[in-house]
This record gives structure tokens, sequence and C-alpha cells, in this order.
């Protein structure tokens, strides 16, 4: 295999995709270019599947046709990249294959190129392989071949165009804001950049543009949008990314129902053109103490039912001391109905409890209706008339299971969402073919951090309160809601914005109740406080996910499959191997010294004297 002659491209030039020609194409002459997907010799008549990214042409070599290219074509591999020429014709009768678009023609190859070799894959160059992901990202420029992934990337592609279309026709424009920016340190920890021309100061790189997309509604550009890379260090799941892909809106002169409203008619767009899904508007819309009251967590997946009932009422004088205390410091008792789970054992019942420790559950309680009776450890602790009120509040029927928690409001919320997804999927009760959208609004302003002992934004602090609830911000924080909104599909949060304050004595309020000093908040924020004092507009707006959309539009279970070059769990490339170490000359420009160079240079010199002067700071970073 060593000694195949390499050829040149020279003057040819490829007329089509390898999925373009058809039964109108016969007879015609034609150049085709890409990769040998398969090899198969079928008495001395070779065939090759000619693969691109579009799709796949049959080939055949054939001696009696052309000699020398069909000897040549002996040498050929899997994942060569070849060149041929060649006639279209038609399959023979019944050779046909109807499960690609090429199936009905081949093309009779007179001229092969073999423009480079390949080494044996490591991993299959098709779809559904069974190997591990870190093998396909350490081979990603393989696995990128696979029909899947050259799918995604073309949706991808798409959904980017159909955004940039429709909202150019609705008189937006795509500005760019800067990735070197300053760091704000609100939420999340900024990646941090060193400059070399500032030694000691550092660049942020941005976790949203927020800042200067208000600028630019100051700036008269009331309608601005970007498709833009954010970046976050942050503990990551499936669903994060260190670095990730937003559409960030902004709009002048808006509420918040003219922002949802575009939206919605976008969204449209995309699932139209990427699953060929039509749904009505508007969507549905719950408050977010509706959507904590009924569905335990402020992203609900309302595909199905189940909702969380609260009995605290009903069991405050019962004789079950857990329930009844928790009620008398006022924390909930809250339930779920799991229709049909009585097919569940007291074991796998009990076992449900270790799913829900992590959101803080200390205890959770069940009542089984089976075989016409009920079937609890805790029904001995109430009256018939007391656990005649719960199954009537709770629809308890013949084959059902109510499951209880009973504790703070947070906890209960929580814990009761998260087991309520649990068994959705366990019991098959999410229709995996539905997509559900709904709007969550009027979350609360503020939220009280106990570890930083005082109230942060739950959005950010740029977030306008609600009009009727300002007079509330100094003294009762709490009970304020902010004017944001998040838009859900199937329970995963796929974009959320607000309207902003655009008033430099409210947002001077609001940097009070977050315990922002005047000084830190003018060192963080001066310009956006100076840019409010010059006939700042009312705006709005929101970001868009397009990772996690993509995710879903393309029915893939991490947003991995949808990034050409993603990191994984851990942040890293593997790739490139990137993060690396830095090079020392490289440090030394920036100014700069870790605790792995300061070791290395302490190895490599001679050791100093315990009395000199020199190095003495070579432990600090």
């Amino acid at each position: 295999m060593s000694g195949i002659k390499l050829d040149n491209l020279g003057d040819w030039k490829r007329q089509c995709s390898c999925a373009a020609l058809r039964e109108t194409d016969i007879d015609k002459e034609i150049n085709l270019m890409g990769w040998v997907h398969t090899r198969r010799d079928h008495g001395g008549v070779i065939f090759i599947d000619l693969r691109d990214r579009e799709g796949i042409t049959q080939v055949v070599f054939n001696p009696e046709w052309d000699k020398d290219c069909h000897e040549k074509a002996r040498n050929l591999k899997p994942e060569y990249v070849i060149a041929i020429q060649g006639k279209v014709r038609l399959r023979p009768e019944g050779m046909a294959n109807p499960k690609i678009p090429t199936g009905k023609i081949e093309v009779m190859a007179n001229e092969l190129k073999i423009l480079n070799k390949s080494k044996v894959p490591p991993i299959a160059i098709e779809d559904n392989i069974n190997v591990g992901e870190e093998l396909r990202l350490r081979y990603r420029y393989l696995d990128l071949r696979r029909p899947q992934m050259q799918h995604n990337l073309s949706l991808r592609h798409r959904v980017y165009q159909t955004i940039r279309s429709e909202l150019s026709g609705m008189g937006f424009l795509e500005i760019e804001t800067p990735f070197l920016t300053k760091s704000t340190p609100e939420g999340a920890r900024d990646y941090l950049v060193p400059s070399r021309l500032n030694p000691g100061n550092f660049y942020a790189l941005p976790q949203s543009p927020q800042i200067f997309k208000q600028i630019l509604m100051v700036s008269g550009y009331d309608r601005y949008f970007q498709i833009v890379k954010c970046f976050r260090d942050e503990d990551l799941r499936a669903d994060r990314q260190p670095e990730f892909t937003q559409l960030d809106m902004e709009m002048s002169f808006v509420d918040r129902k003219d922002i949802m409203g575009i939206i919605e008619r976008l969204l449209k767009l995309i699932f139209s053109l990427g699953k060929g899904i039509k749904f009505d508007r508007p969507f549905p819309c719950l408050t977010y103490r509706e959507a904590i009251d009924r569905f335990g967590l402020d992203a609900p997946d309302i595909r199905f039912g189940m909702e969380l009932t609260d009995i605290s009422g009903l069991v405050a004088d019962s004789g079950f001391k857990i329930f009844a205390q928790t009620v008398a410091k006022g924390g909930h008792v809250k339930g779920i109905n799991a229709k049909g789970a009585a097919i569940m054992s007291r074991t796998e019942l009990d076992g449900l409890l270790e799913k829900i420790r992590p959101f803080g559950a200390q205890g959770l309680a069940w009542i089984k209706i089976a075989s016409g009776e009920l079937q609890s450890p805790i029904k001995k602790f109430f009256t018939q008339s007391q656990l005649d009120s719960i199954l009537k509040r709770m629809g308890g029927e013949e084959g059902d299971v109510l499951l209880f928690v009973a504790d703070r409001p947070k906890i209960v919320a929580e814990s009761l969402g998260r087991l309520r997804l649990i068994l959705g999927r366990r019991l098959d009760l999410i229709p995996r073919d539905r997509l559900a959208f709904v709007w969550v609004t009027d979350f609360p302003m503020f939220e009280f951090d106990e570890e930083m002992g005082r109230y942060v934004a739950m959005h950010h602090p740029f977030t306008s309160p609600a009009d009727e609830d300002i007079e509330l911000l100094e003294h009762a924080p709490d009970r304020v809601r902010a004017m944001s909104y998040d838009i859900v599909l199937n329970g995963q949060e796929i974009g959320g914005g607000s309207i902003r304050i655009h008033r430099s004595d409210l947002q001077k309020r609001v940097f009070d109740c977050l315990s922002i000093k005047p000084s830190d908040a003018r060192k963080k924020f001066g310009f956006l406080l100076d840019a409010l004092e010059y006939g700042a507009p009312p705006h709005g707006g929101i970001a868009l996910g397009l990772d996690r959309l993509l995710a879903i539009l393309a029915g893939a279970d991490s947003i991995r499959e949808v990034i050409a070059f993603p990191k994984t769990q851990k942040a890293v490339c593997l790739m490139t191997g990137a993060p690396s170490e830095p090079d020392h000359a490289q440090l030394k420009e920036l100014h700069l010294r870790t605790d792995l160079v300061l070791r290395a240079k302490k190895h490599e010199e001679p050791a100093k004297s315990p009395h000199s002067d020199e190095g003495q700071d070579e432990g600090r970073p």
C-alpha cells in the first residue's frame, strides 16, 4: 500500500455532489470527488460507494470498460480520497437501492485519481456506532464525517440563515460586540485574559453581551441581534459548555408581549424548518409562582400531568408528627399522584428517596392504592376521614401511588418537581413526539444568598422591577417581581430575557438592594450608569440558547452532538489538548508566573543561600 502513487487533482473540477445524480442524468459524463465509503469486489467488478457530506453515489470499475482504471481501483481502501470520471447509467434491474436518493443510478468509471490515502480509522464512519464519546471527541475530524453529525451541522447552518433572514426582514441589525471586555462578576465565573500591553490587567470573555446591547439601545439602534459566542467558567453538564452560542436580541420602545411575539414567530419558523412541526400561537404562559406551585420547577415540562397538590391543611392536625410539625413551622406538605405506579414494589418506592436527596429531601412518604385497599407505612397515623380527604384532593384511584414530601417550601417544590420528571419517564407518561412551549414570567427580582448574607439578582442586576413593585424595593425586596420571562420547551429553558432598567436613578436603587456600594457600582458599571443619563429609551431583550435549541431539534441527548468542536464535562478539548501549559516565554511577556512554572524554575536553578533576598516571592502565584 505504501507504494501507491498519489495523483494531483490537476484541472479536474467537481461537477456535482455525491447525492445529486438522478435518472435524468443518464449517459452524462461526470466528475465526482469524495471519500471511499465502502469497497466491494464482485467477480472482478469493483463497486465503490463514494461519499461526501451530501450523500453517496455507487461507482463501478469494470475491467471490460477500462482495464487500467479497474486495476488502479483494486488499491482503494475506506476513507481514501479519490476523484473519478465516468458515465451515468441506470443500475441493472433488481439492483436499485431505494434507501438513498441516488439509488437508481451508478457511474461507470473510466478514469480514477487517488488524491490521498487513509490509515484505518479508529471509529467507523457511520451512524449508531458503539464507541465511547471520549474516542469520538479525540478523533472529532473523523466523527464529523458521519452522516448524523453532518446532518446536525447542516441543520445548524440552516437555522442560522433562517434567523438572519427573518430578523433582517423585521428591521433588526446584526451588530458585533467585543469579546475582550471588562470583568463584572455577578453570577458565574469569568474567563480572564491577561493583557500584554497593560501588565497586571485582565480582560474578561463575555458571559453575555448584556451591557453592550443596552448601550446600543441608548445609541439609537433600536433593533439589534447577534449570533454570539459567550463564555462561562462553571461546572458542566450535558447541556452546558464553557463556550456556547446564543441568539442575542434587544429592542427599544417595546413591552414584554412584543418580545414574546417575535420569539414565538421565530421559533415557529425554526421548528417548521427542522422538524416540519406546526403549532399554535400564542404559547401558554405561567407565572413563576404558578409554575412552582403546580410543577415544582421554574422550567416545567407541561407535556404530562402529575401536578403537585398541597395537602398541608388536611394534615396539620394529623397524628403523623412529621407532617403536623412541618405545617406548624410554616413548611409545606405536598404530594404527586403517580398514575399506574402501584406496580412498583415497596423496595422500589422506598428507593425513590435517594433520587431526591440531592435536592434536600429528608424523607418520602407514600400511599399505594392496590387491590381495593390502601397500603402505606404511614396510614395508621391518619383517621379514615383524613385519608378520604387526601385521596379526594389528589384524585387517588385504584393502581395509583401518592407520594409526599414535607419540608421547607423550596425543598418540597424542587424535590417533588424532580421526582415528577423521574416517574414521568419511568412510567412512560411523557409523549416523546410532542413539543410543549410555555412562557414563565414574573420571577422574583431577588433571592437571598445565605453564604453571601445578602440579596442577589435572580436574573441579572439590569432587569427592571415590575412597575407596581418599585415602591417595595427598600422595605420588602423579597416581594418584588421582575419584568423577566423565560421560554421553556419540554422542561428545558431555551431562552430568557427581561425588560431592562432604563433610568439611572432606578438602577442605583437596585444596586443598593444588592448591597453594591456606589463606588463599586461606579467601578464596575460606570459607563452604563453614565449612558443612562443621556436619554436611554425603554428597552428589553432576550437570548435563546442555540446549542440547547438545536439539540432538541436534532433529537440529540447532549449539546455536544450539535457543536463541531465541543469540550468535555471537564472543559477539555480532547482533539487539540486544550487547555495546555503556556510556554515560559509567553508568561514572561505577559508578566505572569504560575506555581507550576516557579516549581520548574526552582528545580532547574541552583539552590540559593537561605540568607539571600533573591527569590523570596517565588511562592506567590
